[in-house]
């Protein structure tokens, strides 16, 4: 709000956002209150509120970071006052134009890169194995799934690995392409538990945390578009894919899980109660109860 009061005192037409998911995002939710009006709650897309959305402000978005992809991305995440963690999607929050420059993540701390990345890595898998029907969105997240997870190790040893910032700049922007297609419960729990202000947690690094237990829950629904998945990160046909991403997350550095992010049982029916209720839970291939957060979640600490 207060940089909506300095957009309209500035007289300003658009808006240019720099840096990583929160701050395009921010950038996102300044201009459709200036093209439509507030409160932000009432565009809430679980609410009907998406029909609301009549102009919305020029986007540039500049990332400095490789992992939200919301410089293409259809939605934007925002924590109301009241804490709940909404996502906003309409067509119209689509930037007008994305600078993707990867020479702005350079300098880009080792766990930064390596949370942001699995963020990038998570859009690139939910995406993928949502139930929507979209091919080519699906091309688009193997391909930055096979780019993310060749590239990631190597950017977080070497943040001046150009080569490497290139291809997670492009996985991060693919993933977010793909996920026009839908997200999953990976992500409802990471907006459940991000939205915890005392905890105050990373979300890419919840996502990398969430991740395997995931991937166990959803296969007996998905083995086809997982053997898809193997082929695209290199793995043997039979690669156990939860396990994969856990060593993934111990070689780059991230936290083992829940207990290490000072997570504790006390938050645990919070987070269940927000996730059956986030809008990325819609898409997941396997319909989770309250029952089957409780145990995912068990499954990441």
């Amino acid at each position: 709000m207060k940089a909506l009061d300095q957009y309209t005192a500035g007289g300003c037409d658009s808006v240019v956002a720099v840096g990583g998911g929160s701050s395009m995002d921010l950038g996102k939710a300044v201009a459709l209150l200036a093209g439509s009006g507030g409160p932000l709650a009432k565009y809430d897309p679980l609410a009907g509120g998406a029909k609301l959305v009549r102009e919305v402000a020029p986007v540039i978005a500049v990332p400095t970071t490789s992992g939200t992809g919301s410089e293409v991305s259809v939605g934007f995440v925002i924590i109301l006052d009241d804490g709940r963690k909404l996502t906003f999607a309409h067509p119209k929050f689509i930037p007008t134009a994305a600078i993707c420059d990867p020479e702005l993540t350079l300098g880009l701390p080792g766990p930064l890169t390596a949370a942001t990345g699995m963020d990038a890595i998570t859009h690139c898998i939910e995406a993928f194995l949502t139930p929507t029907v979209n091919p080519p969105a699906e091309g688009v997240a193997l391909d930055g799934l096979w780019r993310g997870w060749r590239h990631l190790p190597r950017s977080v040893r070497d943040g001046q690995d150009r080569e490497a910032r290139w291809q997670m700049m492009m996985c991060s922007t693919e993933g977010a392409l793909a996920f026009v297609k839908g997200l999953g419960a990976v992500h409802a729990m990471s907006h459940a538990a991000g939205r915890i202000k005392h905890l105050n947690l990373h979300h890419g690094t919840l996502n990398a945390v969430f991740l395997p237990a995931v991937l166990r829950f959803n296969e007996q629904q998905c083995e086809e578009k997982y053997a898809r998945l193997r082929q695209a990160m290199g793995l043997a046909p039979d690669a156990d894919l939860a396990d994969a991403v856990a060593r993934m997350n111990a070689d780059i550095g991230l936290p083992s899980g829940l207990a290490e992010m000072g997570v504790t049982d006390a938050e645990v029916d919070d987070i269940i109660a927000y996730a059956e209720k986030d809008l990325a839970a819609l898409t997941n291939p396997r319909k989770a109860t309250a029952e089957d957060y409780r145990a995912m979640i068990a499954d990441s600490f």
